[in-house]
């Protein structure tokens, strides 16, 4: 199974967790939606590390290869993970930095039904 990690934003704690609710009581599964939102209230390695402890065995993902995703990542976008904690520093202590983990395979078949079902007939 291959992984990809991005961070993607800023969020106050009660949107993000309003979110959360939303997306578990959606009609879809979590196996069916290719994409975990992870949170920390740090942006570190080891915050996002933690984040993951209880989401990716509940998908029956590969805990060892999605960290070495966000790892992977940690050390390819020095720049941008600066850019982000200092946005997380600026947005003030109750917010958190969200990142997306996903199943590049289960992430590709929702966009690909997504773009299917927005085309005009």
């Amino acid at each position: 199974m291959e992984y990809s990690f991005e961070l993607i934003g800023v969020s106050p704690i009660l949107s993000f967790f309003n979110h959360q609710l939303y997306q578990q009581t959606d009609l879809q599964t979590d196996s069916d939606r290719g994409a975990e939102y992870l949170a920390a209230y740090r942006c570190t390695l080891d915050a996002f590390i933690d984040s993951m402890r209880t989401a990716v065995p509940r998908r029956g993902w590969n805990f060892d290869q999605a960290v070495d995703t966000v790892i992977d990542f940690w050390f390819r976008n020095e720049e941008q993970i600066r850019h982000w904690k200092r946005r997380l520093e600026d947005a003030g202590s109750e917010n958190l930095l969200v990142g997306r983990l996903a199943d590049v395979r289960a992430l590709r078949i929702e966009f690909d039904a997504l773009l299917k079902r927005d085309r005009p007939s």
